[in-house]
């Protein structure tokens, strides 16, 4: 797969949410199949999909053709924060009601905007802003549970910072606190007290922790001693995500919320979009290896009639997802595609065609022993 073709892939899974929300239809038109996930189902897709769109639409110097969707799709991202957000629209966001899952929802949107602070943050007016920032201050009402939900309050304290806004540094220290107290080595965290085998290193915890740091490093002196050790922790965790891509580009099938399909490589994207991959991984070796993954999972029937995503990872398969997964859920598979932000002339994209590492020993050849991080 070319950028192209990556970029053909985000926007057909994205621009359902997109355009609807911006015709404020989403509310009547995103398929709900668990009547008690509607309170928070579209909220989930709109900040999942933007966390994964945003650093596309940050980038500059484009071709003209791919400058001119990236300009449509920044209208679009605006006219839905619009719509998301006024108390009046149709498709008015929940933010605060219910047992917290808006708080989750809500961090994956500030963390696209943190993402895209140049073309979507700064081009708010003021009456947007306003209402984001209410929004975002709503979910205030929620105390995450001790797990990787404390970077969802984390994160949207360091949106709120981006915004020009006043943040709460209680919510980041306990953030920060529990992601140094639960770091269990080689480049993993445990998700709370104990370790659970599964890819919330990935869908959550790397990715945030990292541009929680990265944000507020310039007005926390701890924070930015913390950074460096954060990027070592994720450089690790990515050279294990691009090891566990097959020759024929499937992973192991491992863990809750393993509907967000290649949302499981969110840290290696992310990773290679902040150019944070270790030195053994070459950035063409990782586009290779996401890209094999990406094909095959895309071979499956992974769109309804209406072009929705299915809760599944090949098609519809809604045994595999748990009681909280729906069809927004399934929408944070967008962050696997976080190096559309990076150049065309970047060696991510324009690097030749190269073997993976699985592909490599699977083939015969003799690499460097693996080790581990600490």
């Amino acid at each position: 797969m070319v950028r192209r073709d990556w970029l053909d892939l985000m926007l057909k899974i994205a621009n359902p949410v997109l355009t609807n929300l911006e015709a404020g239809t989403l509310w009547q038109n995103l398929p709900v199949e668990k009547p008690d996930r509607a309170p928070y189902a579209h909220l989930e897709a709109f900040g999942r999909t933007l966390t994964g769109l945003a650093p596309w639409l940050e980038l500059e110097g484009l071709d003209r053709e791919e400058r001119e969707l990236q300009e449509k799709t920044r209208k679009t991202v605006l006219t839905c924060l619009d719509h998301a957000t006024d108390p009046g629209s149709p498709d008015r966001m929940n933010f605060s009601e219910g047992y917290g899952q808006a708080l989750v929802d809500a961090a994956f949107l500030a963390h696209g905007l943190l993402r895209a602070t140049k073309s979507i943050m700064d081009k708010l007016d003021d009456r947007v802003r306003g209402n984001l920032v209410g929004c975002l201050k709503s979910t205030r009402v929620f105390v995450p549970f001790p797990s990787n939900w404390l970077l969802f309050s984390a994160i949207i304290e360091a949106a709120l910072f981006a915004l020009g806004e006043k943040w709460e540094t209680g919510p980041v220290d306990r953030a920060v606190n529990a992601m140094e107290r639960w770091y269990v080595g080689d480049g993993m965290y445990s998700d709370g007290e104990r370790f659970h085998f599964d890819y919330y290193n990935s869908f959550v915890i790397h990715p945030m922790y990292v541009d929680v740091l990265w944000t507020l490093a310039p007005v926390m002196p701890r924070y930015r001693e913390l950074l460096p050790k954060a990027l070592s922790r994720e450089a690790r965790y990515a050279a294990i995500l691009e090891q566990m891509i097959a020759p024929e580009g499937t992973y192991p099938i491992t863990g809750r919320s393993i509907t967000y399909r290649f949302g499981a490589f969110h840290a290696l994207s992310h990773a290679a979009l902040i150019e944070n991959l270790p030195p053994e991984l070459v950035p063409n070796q990782v586009r290779c290896a996401l890209s094999a993954a990406l094909e095959r999972t895309a071979r499956g029937n992974l769109f309804d009639g209406n072009g929705f995503l299915k809760v599944g990872i090949v098609g519809a398969q809604p045994g595999l997802g748990e009681g909280y997964i729906c069809v927004g859920s399934a929408y944070l598979c967008e962050a696997v595609f976080l190096p559309l932000g990076l150049s065309p002339e970047h060696p991510f994209w324009s690097g030749p065609e190269t073997d993976w590492t699985s592909k490599k020993v699977w083939s015969g050849a003799d690499l460097p022993c693996d080790h581990a991080l600490d």
